[in-house]
């Protein structure tokens, strides 16, 4: 499926994804501000708010934001978190489409775990025109992460992703989580608008019921998009295997990598 088609995909999953999806590390945002300079009269754009994850720490620090939101459900999620902050504002639209009112530019211009569902033809160049020469673009996600001490629960369930098909694209087990490279930096680099002045790694974990670890599962584009039959025959190996534990819980490793850079 189109990187188009699937990053639409999230909009059905609105009222799960706030709740179901991890919040990022406190330690990056204190990073992000810390890197980037940016002082409390910033005014921010967020690219891909969601429901508003990234969004409402920076909003409770009091900085002002635009966010845009390609999802309609999602934009009205985060407009119903983000209620309370006048400073704060969602417009439903994709990056690529949106254009700000003549003469606005912002100071930091970010994305967390939306920025590879946008355009690469044009995100760079767009974000660069939207900032002030030394302005800051800072991107970050959280993927799954496999660490030395990884629960095993990954390695049987894989078995069970490859006989539906859907088996996990590169060598099993991934890379541990300091050997994982950050090619968001080289596209920082390779863009020539932007020169890379800060990265972070962070890997934190957090324990799952089968309930909990579903919801999650169906906050990703791959599960949302997959056939009913492989998903139901996948989520009852799932609870079978959790079942048989003696606390039916599994403990999933997360990371995230910051980028920051600085617009040439």
């Amino acid at each position: 499926m189109s990187r188009e088609r699937l990053r639409s995909t999230f909009d059905t999953a609105a009222s799960l994804y706030q709740q179901a999806r991890p919040d990022y590390p406190a330690e990056l945002y204190s990073d992000l501000l810390a890197i980037s300079g940016i002082e409390s009269s910033a005014h921010l754009l967020e690219v891909g708010c969601g429901p508003g994850k990234a969004t409402l720490p920076l909003a409770r620090m009091g900085f002002r934001t635009t966010a845009i939101e390609l999802g309609e459900s999602l934009a009205t999620e985060a407009r119903h978190h983000l209620a309370e902050f006048a400073g704060v504002s969602v417009i439903t639209s994709s990056f690529e489409d949106w254009e700000p009112p003549t003469g606005v530019r912002f100071d930091l211009v970010y994305a967390a775990t939306a920025w590879k569902w946008v355009d690469p033809d044009v995100k760079y160049a767009k974000a660069a025109t939207l900032l002030p020469q030394g302005g800051h673009l800072a991107v970050w996600n959280a993927d799954h992460a496999f660490p030395a001490d990884v629960d095993p629960f990954f390695t049987e369930i894989q078995q069970v992703y490859e006989e539906i098909g859907e088996g996990h694209d590169g060598p099993w087990p991934p890379p541990l989580p300091e050997d994982e490279p950050n090619p968001i930096a080289a596209e920082f680099d390779a863009s020539g608008h932007f020169a890379v002045v800060g990265t972070r790694r962070y890997v934190w974990a957090l324990r799952y019921t089968a309930d909990e670890y579903i919801a999650l599962l169906d906050t990703f584009s791959g599960h949302i998009a997959m056939e009913p039959a492989k998903n139901q025959h996948l989520y009852r190996e799932i609870r079978r295997r959790l079942a048989a534990r003696p606390d039916g819980r599994l403990t999933r490793h997360w990371s995230a990598i910051l980028t920051v850079g600085r617009r040439r």
